[in-house]
């Protein structure tokens, strides 16, 4: 997914000349639809028109999507790498970039892939572009931050995260973040899911972490 018009044109021809059965996607919101036919792997620029590649990422997770994702951006400082595995992502290359690499880490990415059961979301469907969720059928409006780790919570299926992981995901990396700032957010999201009729909430283990359930 590539929001260059002239470079997602050279991606397309470039990948299908390399063996790859690959769809274009324009943004965000294109890119989530194409995900539920079934892809195999996502090129995902940072830089879409409408999203943060790295908020769509977390929202594929989230939504149950393990498939690899290969980030494409013209931003390469160690942050922005740190930041796109953070969202989730697999491989990071920085434009510009040759073809034939890209093409050998889509291949070694899925080599190393095992795609599972989707994760299970209950009633939660995130939407990566307007910084919302559906909760119940009922729109919950959200911060990025709010977002990033409502995201990481449904991406990890009910298991527990780590608030080292959750600060990491939520925030730019190197912020620094205060136990009281990140209780903070997740008591606010606790209120907005239980407002929405939500089923799902969000657990404290005491000294370990936090968990969706």
């Amino acid at each position: 997914m590539e929001d260059d018009h002239a470079l997602r044109d050279v991606l397309l021809r470039g990948l299908r000349d390399e063996g790859f059965d690959a769809a274009p996607a324009q943004s965000g919101a294109s890119a989530l639809r194409l995900a539920a036919e079934g892809f195999d792997a996502v090129v995902l620029d940072v830089g879409l028109p409408d999203a943060d590649g790295r908020d769509v990422c977390q929202a594929l997770r989230a939504n149950g999507y393990v498939v690899p994702v290969v980030f494409l951006t013209a931003h390469h400082t160690i942050n922005d790498r740190l930041t796109g595995f953070s969202a989730g992502g697999d491989d990071y290359l920085a434009k510009p970039f040759h073809l034939a690499e890209l093409a050998a880490r889509l291949r070694a990415v899925l080599r190393r892939a095992d795609p599972g059961a989707p994760a299970v979301a209950g009633d939660l469907v995130l939407d990566p572009v307007r910084f919302t969720c559906t909760a119940a059928g009922r729109p919950i409006d959200l911060t990025p931050t709010e977002f990033r780790l409502l995201a990481t919570l449904i991406a990890a299926a009910g298991g527990l995260v780590r608030r080292r992981e959750l600060v990491r995901a939520a925030w730019p990396e190197g912020a620094r973040v205060s136990d009281n700032t990140l209780d903070q957010y997740l008591s606010r999201l606790r209120r907005k899911l239980r407002t929405a009729g939500s089923v799902l909430t969000v657990m404290t283990s005491r000294g370990m972490g936090h968990r969706l359930s």
